[in-house]
């Protein structure tokens, strides 16, 4: 099928407004004029009264206030994990200081990387809360995908980092003493880098942040990392030297497998890869309205922890412009309800086929495989 919805000419509209400029659309669009993209005093306050007479404007406030309480579901996940893994780390150096043990100071380095990795996811959360302009039309949201990519990449090097501290051990033998220090920080950093783990992989699903999953995952990776800061220690109290290394493999292979899931699910995130569960669920509410003949082309993208849709139906061919209008309002209407975290929907009306009639889409068709 043809990509309809790459030029301009859909019946269709974004969220919230009714007449095809949503929320992420960029100033300036809302109501074209021959001469000059700004609008009038009067013309803002039609339009502020056409958002009140709107039926669904209701529910664009609701996308709008839910799309906003995500991203600061978002921070608040990043300052909290950064304060418990800023102060892990910091009582881990202490007694790193006291103990001279290599392996706990590569986990308290571990710690303290994750903790700096909620910087450029905070980044990305706070340049999504800017407005879309002209020449971001969908306004900053794939900044969290950036975020993701440096958090993977940030997960790699400590795979690396953990393997050459593990093999370095290996090949020179070092005692450790304060083993009972060594062994309390090494269950502290565990415990905190876990609890971290857990709540930003809760809040990074419940509000649709890949990158804030896999920074989740990250942490997880350290606290494998601590426990193999326990387990060589307790190796080390029972006189074997390289039990400490050698565990130390082990977890750089634990970490490598955990880096191969977080790249993953960003690198399909950035490729806009989205759960096929949504799309089929999509279709199945599209499919119900009334009025809609068949579903045809259905996309759907992630912006940051928002979802969009592209859509094209089958109307009646002898509908009339406002009809099949109204169609495409209550596809619209049934998508918002039916996919969660969904801010906007485009639907395209395409007029049933007649036997013999030649099909209108097929130059761009033709366009669109050159």
């Amino acid at each position: 099928m043809s990509d309809r919805h790459d030029h301009g000419h859909q019946h269709g509209h974004d969220h919230g407004h009714g007449h095809g400029h949503g929320h992420d659309q960029p100033p300036g669009h809302d109501h074209p004029h021959p001469r000059d993209h700004a609008p009038s005093r009067s013309s803002r306050l039609r339009h502020r009264l056409a958002h009140l007479l709107t039926p669904h404007s209701h529910e664009s406030a609701d996308k709008l206030d839910s799309a906003l309480e995500s991203s600061a579901r978002g921070m608040r996940a990043l300052w909290i994990s950064l304060t418990v893994l800023g102060a892990t780390a910091l009582a881990q150096a202490v007694v790193v200081a006291v103990s001279g043990s290599v392996a706990l100071l590569g986990d308290t380095v571990h710690n303290a990387a994750d903790a700096l990795t909620a910087v450029p996811l905070g980044i990305a959360f706070v340049l999504g809360r800017r407005a879309a302009t002209r020449r971001f039309t969908y306004g900053y949201g794939r900044a969290e995908d950036l975020a993701g990519i440096a958090i993977v990449l940030t997960i790699a090097a400590s795979a690396a980092f953990a393997g050459w501290a593990a093999i370095d051990r290996l090949l020179d033998p070092r005692p450790v003493t304060h083993l009972a220090a060594v062994a309390v920080a090494a269950l502290v950093g565990f415990a905190g880098n876990e609890w971290v783990a857990r709540y930003r992989i809760r809040v990074g699903r419940s509000i649709g942040s890949a990158a804030l999953v896999a920074d989740g995952l990250h942490a997880r990776t350290d606290g494998f990392t601590s426990l193999a800061v326990l387990l060589g220690a307790g190796g080390s109290a029972l006189g074997w030297q390289l039990a400490d290394p050698i565990v130390g493999l082990a977890i750089t292979v634990a970490i490598a497998l955990v880096l191969r899931d977080a790249a993953r699910e960003v690198f399909r995130r950035v490729l806009d890869a989205v759960d096929p569960a949504l799309v089929d669920r999509a279709e199945r509410a599209v499919r119900e309205v009334e009025g809609v003949r068949g579903v045809g082309e259905l996309r759907l993208r992630w912006i940051g922890h928002r979802l969009r849709a592209e859509v094209a139906v089958v109307v009646d061919g002898e509908a009339t412009v406002r009809q099949a209008h109204a169609v495409a309002v209550d596809a619209e209407h049934a998508l918002l309800h039916a996919v969660p975290r969904l801010t906007a929907a485009l639907v395209h009306a395409d007029p049933a086929p007649v036997p013999g009639e030649t099909d209108p889409h097929l130059p761009l068709a033709h366009h669109t495989t050159v």
